[in-house]
């Protein structure tokens, strides 16, 4: 949505249009939009879906809502398009490297088509099943998760510092031993070194990614209690001006409960 973005993918060859309707016209479409808002407003709202040819496939990167999910897939019917849902799990330098774990559900015909496209951008793909809607609800339920092990380290590290142990020397023990793996390893780094700018991924996103699970739990009547308290501890960190900062920054939130900068 930015025309800067636009440039280093043009030094590398790719073809630069003013509008989106214009950046449709092909076999398949891949889109990564933030969220529900953002691809209302270009995908059925700004016309992007009529622009589009019979039999093109689009491939919605995007982690949207269930509703909105189910939404798109009977739009894109009505039209005569393919839709295949394709969230992925990956930071940045992930994304960068070809490394993501990408989520894929839709018709078998459609995924085989863009399969080579997705290979490309990922080390391993996951089908979930034809309903499109099926991968963004996994897609929820992993931030849901990594929201509550981002939550559980800033708690914890918390209390650690509060007794005089590091986060670092806390973190250390335990990524290595309890917890040794990715999502600890990575966030934990992160809470470790107060590395919180720049944002691989933004507080403001995290907050609408426990959002969509929240409605996702309250469609089918589904509890999700360490959803709500996640929702409040990243609504209180939107509130004190931290939304330019990474989610991992809840560790700030759990200090400030503690008035921890004012014990050291």
């Amino acid at each position: 949505r930015s025309a800067a973005a636009t440039e280093p993918l043009a030094s590398l060859g790719a073809k630069v249009v003013k509008t989106a309707d214009r950046a449709v016209q092909g076999e398949v479409l891949c889109s990564m939009l933030a969220n529900d808002q953002a691809v209302r407003e270009v995908f059925l709202e700004g016309g992007v879906l009529d622009a589009m040819d019979r039999g093109t496939v689009h491939v919605n990167h995007a982690t949207i809502s269930v509703a909105l999910a189910q939404e798109l897939a009977a739009q894109h019917g009505r039209r005569g398009l393919e839709y295949v849902a394709a969230p992925v799990f990956g930071r940045p330098d992930l994304a960068a490297a070809a490394k993501l774990n990408i989520l894929v559900a839709g018709k078998p015909a459609a995924i085989e088509r863009v399969r080579p496209l997705l290979e490309a951008m990922g080390s391993k793909l996951w089908p979930m099943g034809e309903a499109p809607e099926r991968a963004n609800v996994a897609k929820i339920a992993g931030n849901f998760m990594l929201a509550a092990a981002i939550e559980s380290m800033a708690e914890a590290t918390t209390l650690t510092r509060a007794h005089g142990v590091s986060a670092a020397e806390f973190l250390d023990v335990m990524t290595s031993t309890l917890f040794a793996a990715p999502a600890y390893q990575g966030y934990g780094k992160l809470i470790a070194e107060q590395r919180f700018k720049p944002a691989g991924f933004a507080l403001p996103l995290g907050y609408k990614d426990v959002g969509l699970a929240l409605a996702a739990g309250e469609a089918q009547r589904v509890p999700l209690p360490f959803a709500g308290v996640l929702r409040d501890a990243m609504l209180e960190a939107l509130a004190a001006g931290d939304a330019e900062l990474d989610w991992s920054a809840l560790a700030l939130v759990a200090a400030r409960r503690a008035h921890l900068d004012e014990r050291e």
